[in-house]
């Protein structure tokens, strides 16, 4: 575990000299609010090697070094959206091995289903929801964060002779550019909308208020106890809890704490007060409704898909979501937008 500057100034004159190299990370979001990167693997050069964030020491260096080089990831838009945010590192190229297995027509792209498949090896689990914050770190999770990125070189290998073999390496890296791309664009949370979790979309407008307030309640208790939100109560007592104080009940969760309780109470007579005015509007469908002329076309983009994907061996929905077809077939100049060169030549676009 490298956990110093002079530990990992050891490290990076290896790295100067390598080009490709595998990158994997873990944080403990399921259990903080507040997401860390706790964990970063790298593997290159027939070694295997685990840097602690935790430690508080400066990871610019290694940000550095690894800015021009290529990253073998699996998977690679929680990885790099994490970097970014937690040690401003931003790739230039990567390499990512769900991409180049969805190309060769692999329907089952987990690391483990590749790794068994090429390898042979059957890799342990059991570390998915660890919590990875805690320190020292126990030998078998620090084990399966190895395995993350051990097999990852080999396998890109052999990936990218397949796809060279089948003539779908241009694909690839264009797909690879348009991930890359796509994990540069931030991601913001609407928070005048974040609290329409799922089964508020029938509420009427007073249970929606209760419910909004109940989650900004929620929320606040979760931040300031560096909780997820879920720890602190599951979405569908809250569901519950919202439809509850709407009919005049008052629900009774015995494990909260007096005081918890009581701003939980407080929060939903907060709502129940607010005039009819100030309750949340139902959401409406935006866009407007597709014409038959459009619906045709969709159809027509949809079976032209389904016929290519069934002649390339590739999932329909690699080559275009359904979403992306609908919205071509309303404005075909979003198909540059939304669909990379070799997604557009197949559907002849």
């Amino acid at each position: 575990m490298i956990a110093t500057s002079a530990e990992l100034e050891e490290l990076l004159p290896q790295l100067e000299r390598i080009d490709r190299i595998a990158v994997d990370t873990e944080a403990d979001s399921l259990h903080c609010y507040f997401e860390k990167l706790c964990l970063v693997q790298l593997s290159f050069g027939g070694n295997d090697y685990l840097i602690d964030p935790l430690a508080k020491f400066d990871l610019s260096p290694l940000a550095t070094a690894l800015t021009n080089k290529e990253i073998v990831l699996q998977g690679a838009d929680f990885d790099l959206r994490l970097l970014r945010r937690s040690m401003n590192f931003v790739a230039t190229r990567i390499f990512d091995t769900v991409i180049a297995a969805r190309l060769l027509g692999i329907r089952e792209f987990s690391l483990a289903a590749l790794v068994e498949r090429f390898f042979g090896v059957a890799l342990t689990k059991g570390s998915q929801k660890a919590n990875w914050a805690q320190r020292p770190l126990p030998r078998h999770m620090a084990e399966y964060a190895m395995n993350d990125t051990r097999y990852l070189l080999p396998l890109a290998e052999k990936l990218e002779m397949d796809l060279r073999e089948r003539g779908r390496l241009e694909w690839f890296q264009q797909s690879c550019q348009r991930a890359l791309e796509q994990t540069s664009v931030q991601r913001v949370r609407d928070e005048d909308e974040a609290w329409r979790i799922s089964g508020s979309g029938r509420m009427d407008g007073r249970t929606s208020a209760i419910l909004r307030e109940l989650w900004q309640w929620r929320e606040k208790e979760a931040q300031a106890a560096d909780k997820p939100s879920f720890h602190i109560l599951q979405n569908r007592f809250l569901i519950e809890a919202a439809q509850a104080f709407a009919a005049g009940e008052a629900p009774d969760f015995r494990h909260f704490s007096s005081r918890r309780r009581q701003a939980f109470r407080d929060a939903a007579e907060r709502a129940l007060l607010l005039p009819e005015s100030a309750w949340p509007v139902r959401l409406r469908r935006m866009g407007t409704r597709p014409t038959p002329q459009m619906e045709k076309a969709a159809e027509a983009l949809r079976r032209r898909r389904d016929a290519v994907a069934d002649e390339h061996g590739i999932e329909a929905s690699f080559i275009a979501p359904r979403g992306a077809l609908d919205a071509v077939a309303a404005d075909e100049s979003r198909s540059t937008a939304l669909l990379v060169p070799w997604q557009r030549s197949l559907l002849k676009l």
